[in-house]
């Protein structure tokens, strides 16, 4: 038998560069937006709820929503049923079915009408990445990560990890569309997810973890649970037939 020195071990492996499939996002119904508009005008900018005083509560309340707090649901606008939201002195907006960038363009032209180009911005963002963990997670529950993107395996971490009893091959994944509700199935053992549209979550995404079979028919979580449940069930039937005799 050849000893391995060593030298002999490699200090790591390396697989392939995996190109991640970010596509754009199209903003639908409840969706969450973070609208911010900053002019020249000191009256503009209280109309649009910009005063200093209102920015130094924002920043107090986005620091407190890192601890589980939802701060763009309270100074964000929600699209709508209709999928208008509604601004100060702008009136109703539709921004359903478009990207934040293309939101933020029609949001400008709309501006022009009361403000130089020059004397005004505009930012227009997602208020955070809205989704819910149910089954077999150690955390199940609805979250909130204030990121513009996160990955499948980002956010199973913010749910506690899967149970040791969750398919992992088949986790299902209930994503929003305009025309409304799509359910694949995941298999988080395969690498080619990185590259898939399904790497990175998207607002109001819902994943759900299965239970193995040995979850589903009551027995223990591992086989030495399993089999201490057998022996223990065996060893009752045993005492019964015996008191019986």
């Amino acid at each position: 038998m050849q000893d391995l020195s060593e030298e002999d071990i490699p200090l790591f492996t390396e697989s392939e560069l995996v190109a991640n499939s970010a596509e754009d996002y199209f903003l639908q119904y409840n969706d969450v937006v973070d609208i911010n508009v900053n002019t020249t005008s000191s009256e503009l900018n209280k109309i649009f709820g910009i005063a200093s005083g209102d920015q130094s509560q924002r920043m107090t309340m986005s620091q407190g929503s890192q601890n589980g707090g939802d701060v763009f649901f309270i100074n964000g606008y929600t699209v709508d049923e209709n999928g208008m939201v509604e601004l100060p002195l702008l009136g109703e907006i539709k921004l359903l079915g478009l990207t934040t960038k293309q939101a933020q363009a029609l949001i400008e032209s709309k501006l022009k009408n009361y403000v130089n180009e020059e004397d005004f911005f505009v930012r227009v963002r997602l208020g955070g990445i809205r989704f819910s963990a149910l089954g077999e997670f150690n955390k199940n529950g609805n979250y909130t990560i204030l990121q513009n993107r996160i990955s499948i395996f980002q956010a199973i971490a913010h749910a506690g990890d899967l149970t040791t009893t969750a398919k992992r091959d088949q986790l299902v994944l209930m994503r929003q569309y305009p025309e409304g509700t799509k359910t694949f199935r995941i298999n988080l053992n395969d690498e080619r997810l990185i590259a898939s549209e399904f790497y990175f979550i998207r607002p109001n995404d819902m994943l759900y973890a299965e239970p193995m079979k040995i979850r589903e028919l009551g027995t223990g979580v591992n086989f030495v649970q399993t089999f201490q449940l057998a022996v223990t069930t065996l060893s009752a039937v045993l005492l019964v037939l015996n008191a019986i005799n």
